[in-house]
């Protein structure tokens, strides 16, 4: 059962360390996205990475849409590979979506984590005024749904530069426009779907795990102010506003991801 677990999510172990990091990716991405920032983390920790079943090289027969359909499944995907490594005192890493899928498994076991890294959190997409910006209306997220479904290419091509957010070096945008593609369009659509209509800003209160909340500047995926939100909502929370523009800062600036990462878990305030 464990190799089971450990092949459906393509499992790598890696570091010199004895203390579990696990690196969670985001939407439409893959553990191949973090190989800027594990090398500065691989003397000290054991580092783990992983797909989510549906992404990279998991195995998608294994891919089921009832379990899936919302963000409990991958974090029931989170807590099986912790159990099939018979891994404690835990470092989760997550970005963008999976800092909620994080917290959701953090919520349901606490024992198992020592710290919980959030990469451009959202706890909700969705503007629900007065109070909340989440930073996209329903009728937003519903075409982004319907291009998906109609012009899955276009949908990429369009939308991968607009998250990186970084036209300097246009080679960033361009593979996760092809980290994208490479996924099934009917399992991205249902992931999308899980990811922008869910709501998880009543879990944060229930987060005993200590937590780092990384804000990026100029974030169209999550702006300005929903850092902030997760910082104030969620106890025992740090919060870093980092210079690094767009939603993926462990690509496009791993040295300030790592060095912000490095001063949290050493204990220094960032």
């Amino acid at each position: 059962m464990n190799a089971d677990i450990l092949s459906r999510n393509h499992v790598r172990v890696l570091g010199r360390g004895t203390q579990p990091m696990l690196f969670a990716h985001g939407f439409g991405c893959d553990q191949n996205m973090w190989r800027f920032v594990t090398p500065a983390f691989e003397d000290d920790y054991k580092i783990v990475l992983f797909d989510y079943v549906g992404a990279g090289k998991s195995d998608l027969s294994a891919y089921n849409a009832e379990r899936y359909s919302d963000l409990n499944g991958y974090a029931e995907d989170i807590l099986e590979i912790c159990d099939a490594l018979e891994l404690q005192d835990v470092i989760l890493v997550g970005h963008s979506v999976s800092s909620m899928t994080g917290v959701l498994a953090a919520v349901k076991r606490p024992s198992l984590f020592a710290h919980l890294i959030m990469v451009g959190p959202s706890p909700r997409y969705l503007n629900d005024p007065p109070d909340y910006v989440g930073g996209f209306e329903r009728t937003d997220i519903e075409d982004l749904l319907h291009t998906m479904e109609t012009n899955y290419i276009g949908w990429a091509n369009f939308l991968a530069p607009a998250i990186m957010n970084n036209p300097d070096r246009p080679e960033l945008g361009k593979e996760l426009e092809e980290s994208f593609c490479s996924t099934d369009p009917v399992i991205a659509r249902r992931f999308a779907e899980a990811t922008f209509f869910s709501d998880n800003r009543r879990d944060l209160q229930n987060l005993s795990v200590p937590s780092l909340v990384m804000q990026c500047s100029d974030d169209m995926i999550a702006p300005d102010g929903v850092g902030r939100y997760v910082h104030e909502h969620t106890p025992g929370s740090e919060l870093s506003v980092l210079a690094a523009t767009g939603h993926c800062p462990h690509m496009s600036h791993p040295d300030e991801t790592t060095a912000v990462m490095k001063a949290y878990l050493s204990g220094v305030r960032t």
